[in-house]
């Protein structure tokens, strides 16, 4: 045991002998660094055979060398300030990180409150904002600013001197004196829409279609509410929709997106606290006079994703897929008055089956990419190309009325099914879908297939090219956000299985679409 506090204590000897030694030279370093006599001694040395030139190199190296001590001595001030510097006591610091969160708590408060009063000055408010506005909004917060989820009070009537909607009063006024309901064509059938209004836009505007788009977008209405219109500029994206109107003789309704769109007030209006009326837009007086009558209405969001579409029309999406169509209603004000326009109850209007919606999509550079909640509740189709040009026969506009559309749609649904043998394969390509590209149907396109395929039918197209276009719209489309290199390899595999399962002169629309994902992969 000797031996190792013999060895102890010369090898600790030896680790301070060397500290010491730096701690030395540190010292020799800063005595020799201020030695003046020694610098005075070399100074008078040669001092006597300096040139002019060396006494001007003489000054600025003192000058230099003086601004290098003063460095270090502030670098030297600097580093003990930060290894010494104050610290907050631990009490200190727990009553400093407790008044942190009360004031975050605050400021969530108020943000709620302002977000409250904003929204309803915008969109929902039909009075000026007073005291006990303001104190309706902070009872529905509890302690910590957050919601109770109390039920709001009862909507209540104010008395206004003028119409707050004037455009849709007016509407009222049409409806109650002069309309006169038109005679409906109840004789046509979906194949035979297809072909006249496609007849219709060639003879009549100078407009060519495929026959094959005429029938995906009336089948695509028998399935969803929304159609989007996507591909490149110059393809007719606007113009069929547009025509469409002209041959139901109910021009289609145009609002242009704008860049600026942040919210729903762009197409719904908002009430104007200034003039004590309600910015009414085109767009609101659509949806409103189409309650009055059984017509087909058309509204275009003309290059829809120039904004982001989940801003303004979030809450259309979410409406129009309520189950029951009494259930869809949007809140305008808050209040009401005698003078309020007939069909709207508390404020709100009913939105009616009988309005068609169409967004038009340029895909480039300018534009927002559409979330997959939008394509979800719409039916994306290609616009890639300009049909060729065709000897069209003379074709006159019809009046069509949604009901008979509707039966059209209900009863194609129920005399061309999806066959249970198709029905099979799907389930087996889901499967595979799911076990190589993690990816699946989901309810609510199972829903959308069994819709869209029986009213393509009905439109004169074959069931399993209706089958095509889903998988390929609906499902492949989100192999896009899925990664080139993630689904590169297994793209071959997926064509080989299709050709396996419905035949190799099927499913080509697919097809092409893998083919077209793999070039992009490969470049």
């Amino acid at each position: 045991m000797n031996a190792f506090f013999y060895y102890f204590y010369t090898m600790i000897e030896h680790v301070v002998e060397l500290f010491m030694a730096v701690v030395y030279a540190l010292w020799d370093f800063i005595v020799g660094l201020v030695d003046v006599p020694y610098y005075l001694d070399i100074f008078k040395t040669y001092r006597g055979e300096l040139t002019p030139a060396g006494w001007v190199c003489v000054v600025l190296v003192h000058i230099l060398l003086l601004v290098l001590v003063i460095l270090v001595v502030y670098l030297i001030y600097r580093g003990f300030r930060i290894a010494f510097r104050f610290k907050v006591p631990v009490v200190e610091y727990e009553k400093m990180r407790d008044e942190v969160v009360r004031l975050n708590r605050e400021v969530m408060k108020t943000n709620y409150e302002k977000d409250k009063i904003l929204a309803m000055k915008v969109s929902e408010l039909g009075m000026p904002v007073n005291e006990d506005l303001l104190e309706g909004v902070n009872a529905n917060l509890d302690e910590d600013g957050n919601p109770t989820g109390e039920e709001e009070k009862p909507v209540e009537t104010i008395e206004v001197k003028e119409l707050r909607f004037p455009r849709l009063s007016s509407v009222d006024a049409f409806y109650k004196t002069e309309y006169v309901p038109p005679e409906y064509d109840k004789t046509i059938t979906l194949e035979e829409l297809c072909q006249k209004f496609r007849n219709f836009a060639a003879s009549k505007l100078g407009l060519y279609y495929d026959l094959e788009i005429m029938k995906e977008i009336f089948a695509s209405f028998g399935a969803a509410k929304m159609v989007i219109l996507q591909g490149i500029s110059g393809t007719g994206k606007t113009s069929l929709p547009y025509a469409f109107g002209q041959f139901i003789e109910n021009p289609s309704v145009i609002c242009s997106v704008q860049p600026s769109w942040r919210d729903r007030t762009e197409l719904v209006g908002y009430y104007n606290e200034f003039t004590k009326k309600y910015t009414e837009t085109e767009f609101l007086k659509t949806i409103y006079e189409a309650q009055y009558n059984d017509d087909l209405r058309v509204v275009i969001l003309d290059e829809m994703n120039i904004a982001r579409v989940e801003y303004y029309f979030a809450e259309m999406l979410s409406i129009l897929e309520l189950p029951r169509e009494d259930e869809r209603h949007i809140a305008l004000v808050s209040s009401k008055t005698s003078s309020d326009p007939d069909k709207m109850v508390d404020g709100k209007i009913w939105i009616p089956s009988n309005v068609w919606y169409v967004g038009t999509i340029n895909n480039d550079d300018s534009t927002f990419a559409v979330s997959d909640k939008v394509y979800d509740r719409a039916i994306p189709i290609d616009l890639d190309s300009k049909a060729e040009i065709f000897d069209a026969p003379e074709e006159e506009p019809m009046r069509i009325s949604y009901s008979h559309l509707s039966r059209l749609y209900e009863e194609a649904k129920a005399k061309y099914p999806i066959s249970e043998e198709v029905m099979r394969q799907m389930s087996k390509l889901d499967d595979y879908l799911i076990k190589h590209f993690r990816l699946t149907f989901g309810n609510r396109i199972i829903k959308q297939m069994k819709d869209y395929v029986p009213c393509y039918v009905a439109c004169g197209g074959v069931e399993i090219d209706g089958i095509d276009f889903i998988f390929a719209n609906k499902i492949l489309r989100k192999f896009e956000s899925l990664g080139m290199g993630f689904i590169r390899d297994e793209i071959d595999g997926l064509i080989t299985y299709l050709d396996h399962q419905f035949g190799e002169e099927n499913m080509k629309i697919s097809k092409n679409y893998l083919l077209r994902l793999k070039k992009m992969g490969n470049n």
